[in-house]
Formats: C-alpha cells, sequence, structure tokens
C-alpha cells in the first residue's frame, strides 16, 4: 500500500485549470520550441494542447507563452517570464505537498512504511 499525492488546481467554479499535463506541456513548449512539438511528444492533440493552454491562462489572467504563428520563417512558441515563474511555483508546492503526504502517509501508516 502506498500513498500518491496528485495536485490539480482548481478556478472559482471548481473547474481544473493546472496539473501535472498541463505542467509536462509547458516543460515540452521550453523543450521543443513549439506548442505543436510538445503536444506531438505526449502523444496529445494540438487542438487539445492549445485548449489547455488557452484555460490555463484565462483562469490565472496572465499568458504563459508566447505563441508566433508559422510562415516564412516558421512559428514557434516559448514562455513568458510569468510561464516560468508559475512553472517553478507549481513544481515547488507540488513537491513540498510530496514531501508532506510521504511524512504524514508514515506517521498514520508506521508499518507500511
Amino acid at each position: 500500500m502506498q500513498a500518491r499525492t496528485r495536485i490539480i488546481l482548481v478556478d472559482e467554479e471548481g473547474q481544473k485549470f493546472f496539473g501535472e499535463g498541463p505542467a509536462r506541456l509547458l516543460h515540452g513548449v521550453e523543450e521543443h520550441g513549439s506548442l505543436r512539438a510538445a503536444a506531438a511528444s505526449m502523444g496529445m492533440a494540438y487542438t487539445k494542447a492549445l485548449k489547455l493552454l488557452r484555460n490555463a491562462e484565462k483562469a490565472l489572467d496572465f499568458p504563459l507563452t508566447i505563441r508566433v504563428t508559422g510562415g516564412r520563417d516558421g512559428g514557434g512558441s516559448s514562455l513568458t517570464s510569468e510561464g516560468k515563474e508559475w512553472l517553478e511555483r507549481y513544481e515547488s508546492y507540488r513537491d513540498a505537498c510530496v514531501q508532506a503526504n510521504l511524512r504524514l502517509y508514515s506517521e498514520f501508516f508506521p508499518e507500511q512504511s
């Protein structure tokens, strides 16, 4: 037996807008320089990736990425400074929650540790 921690952030209406999927997507944008390539690397449709990103940006009220439409020189995406900071804060919070859960699990279920 083990306890797992999943951190999902919801808006005022209780609708999920951020979690591991969007975080991985943002890391993919950093790695690939493209939302389309990031989505493809996750096996996700570009339209779904764009919807996730827009939903998060709407809830947060700031842009997570800068998107440049393709053309002669090609397009691409990169994280905004706010997007980078948000991702770092989310991951630090998530990691702290995981560590707290491990401590609590050991406290409440010492025979399982």
